[in-house]
């Protein structure tokens, strides 16, 4: 096994299952390892693999076993492992995918209580949350949903004892020490501070996510008539995102 590595184990899960965990922390680094495995995966087309699915800090990989034994994926798995790089820069498809919000008011309604908990401004509270791009470690829940890393220990707020039924599509939230975004409309306990008029989640589209594992999403401030406006930018499909290769940050 790779000696930057020492940790990885690879489990039985189920007949079609096998998952490679990297580590029982969850950081940035070990979630780029979890990426470039992901990609190496995807990349390789092996025969017999279905699916490869990666989380914080595991890849989840279905296979037809009738195809691929879990013995010889086990062996091309530990020796791409064997060939990784942990400590390589963050690979270069890796984006930064900037995200208009409107805080507060009708789209934002826990803006307030989240000021008054955190005994921060609303103003304050903004700022700090457009401070810093957050790492996308996985998606999940429902369609593109991200979840994010990096949220300033300020702004931790615990969440909601009894969801919401309903929480508006682009809704932007927080809940425990965790932000992020409902990219279709769905049940949440998370605090609402704001709502971004652009879809994160379009099955029409042949690219239905509009970011991936491995990006880093940066949160910016815009006005309400800003908001109706790209609402009806995204309608018309004339909307196009601001998106930079790379990041600012490395958490």
């Amino acid at each position: 096994m790779n000696k930057w590595m020492p940790d990885v184990r690879l489990l039985v899960a189920g007949e079609h299952g096998l998952v490679i965990e990297f580590d029982p922390d969850i950081s940035p680094a070990i979630n780029r390892m979890v990426q470039q495995l992901a990609g190496l995966l995807n990349s390789s087309l092996l025969p017999g693999v279905i699916e490869v699915v990666p989380t914080y800090r595991t890849v989840m990989v279905y296979f037809d076993p009738l195809v691929i034994t879990r013995q010889e994926l086990s062996g091309f798995i530990s020796q791409m492992l064997c060939e990784m790089n942990p400590q390589s820069s963050q690979p270069t498809e890796a984006k930064t995918v900037y995200v208009p919000v409107c805080y507060g008011g009708v789209l934002g309604p826990d803006l307030e209580y989240v000021a008054r908990y955190t005994r921060l401004t609303a103003a304050e509270v903004i700022g700090i949350h457009t401070a810093t791009p957050y790492l996308v470690y996985m998606l999940g829940f429902t369609p593109g949903f991200p979840y994010l890393g990096g949220l300033a220990e300020q702004l931790a707020v615990p969440r909601q004892e009894k969801p919401r039924a309903k929480v508006p599509a682009g809704s932007v939230g927080i809940g425990g020490s965790q932000t992020g975004l409902y990219p279709v409309e769905s049940p949440g306990e998370w605090w609402l501070i704001g709502r971004t008029p652009v879809k994160a989640f379009n099955p029409k589209s042949s690219r239905p996510f509009l970011f991936s594992p491995g990006d880093y999403l940066q949160f910016y401030t815009i006005t309400v008539e800003e908001y109706f406006a790209i609402r009806r930018e995204v309608a018309a499909g004339t909307y196009v995102p601001r998106i930079c290769q790379g990041s600012e940050s490395d958490e």
